[in-house]
């Protein structure tokens, strides 16, 4: 399977993780999972022996502002398929950059973890959000379960990078200027920084155990075979 059937069988995987059959969407989601692996350990060799020329950019529409724990997604899956995001907060784009098809990975796999991570909360709020006494209160309440979810999230993804790397060593230096290239070509850009939280104690650490929750491929077995952990939804309505 070339390059970009690959990419054309793991769109279409990702379309159909969001299927409102359970089973067929967690089935879906590990597939796609486990062709991600599968194809960035393929590529290292290939990405190895043709060096790539530019970086390419992969946009998706976003609110013109980001909650924090949105930010340190996009940060989290960056950092794993080494990649960019930059966010313009006056059209509403999230764009990520990267070379080859790692902003693309890298796109889905922000998208599938969004939407996941959403539903998680959707689904704890039903449950304990009554118990907050004002609408200030749940709202943070909302807040640090998405940032302990998150937190878990990018840990887990960091540890999958550890033991499947995206990049070849020899190629980090080369991606990163490509990527710093096409920043610069973009034109100034707002630095965005996080500013303390306030955290409910409770929510956060029963977002970040319902993190662990969310199916990421952690790497191929000695076998050969994928490991499976997927996510059950536990509500269709999105927050």
């Amino acid at each position: 399977m070339n390059h970009t059937a690959i990419i054309e069988k793991i769109k279409k995987l990702l379309a159909l993780a969001n299927s409102s059959n359970e089973f067929e969407a967690a089935l879906a989601a590990s597939h796609a999972q486990r062709l991600l692996s599968t194809h960035n350990l393929g590529m290292a060799d290939i990405e190895a022996s043709h060096k790539p020329d530019k970086a390419d950019k992969i946009e998706m529409g976003a609110a013109k502002t980001l909650s924090k724990w949105v930010r340190n997604l996009s940060a989290g899956v960056c950092d794993a398929f080494d990649c960019q995001a930059i966010h313009n907060t006056t059209k509403g784009v999230l764009t990520f950059i990267g070379v080859g098809s790692d902003a693309q990975v890298a796109a889905y796999t922000f998208t599938y973890l969004d939407r996941t991570v959403r539903k998680l909360c959707s689904a704890y709020m039903k449950r304990y959000g009554s118990d907050a006494t004002t609408g200030r209160n749940r709202e943070l309440r909302r807040q640090s379960y998405y940032l302990g979810a998150v937190s878990t999230i990018t840990a887990r993804l960091g540890e999958q990078k550890v033991c499947t790397p995206v990049t070849p060593g020899a190629l980090v230096p080369l991606k990163e200027a490509l990527i710093k290239q096409t920043i610069d070509e973009m034109g100034k850009m707002r630095t965005m920084h996080n500013r303390r939280s306030y955290i409910h104690s409770d929510a956060y650490s029963k977002g970040q155990n319902d993190g662990r929750q969310v199916g990421i491929h952690r790497g191929v077995e000695q076998a050969g075979s994928a490991r499976k952990g997927l996510l059950h939804d536990h509500s269709p309505t999105d927050q």
